[in-house]
């Protein structure tokens, strides 16, 4: 077995984003992956499961991976979540109302 701390580092925590994508990484392995958060053990391959751990910003995840692939796994699935917490470009830009309006 292999694991990982990984610091949430994101406004809105753990949101529907990068439990998607971390998700989404999870499920290309065949190692059980499991995202633990204090007393909360959740299967990494779940994006329903990721999120009712309730993750907030600057929490502390550990994330596990036990299999044949597992290095390749634990690695791949971390190295997704940090990428998803990258700040979105465009998250908090303004919009105005007549911007991509036909003129």
């Amino acid at each position: 077995m292999v694991r990982r701390q990984v610091e949430i580092d994101c406004r809105s925590g753990l949101h529907l984003r990068p439990a998607t994508a971390m998700c989404t990484e999870a499920q290309k392995y065949e190692s059980v992956i499991r995202l633990a958060y204090g007393e909360k053990t959740a299967n990494a391959k779940s994006v329903l499961s990721v999120l009712a751990c309730g993750v907030g910003n600057g929490a502390e995840v550990e994330i596990t991976a036990e299999g044949p692939d597992e290095e390749k796994a634990l690695n791949a699935v971390v190295q997704a979540l940090l990428e998803s917490l990258r700040p979105d470009p465009e998250e908090g830009k303004e919009v105005t109302p007549d911007e991509g309006a036909e003129k």
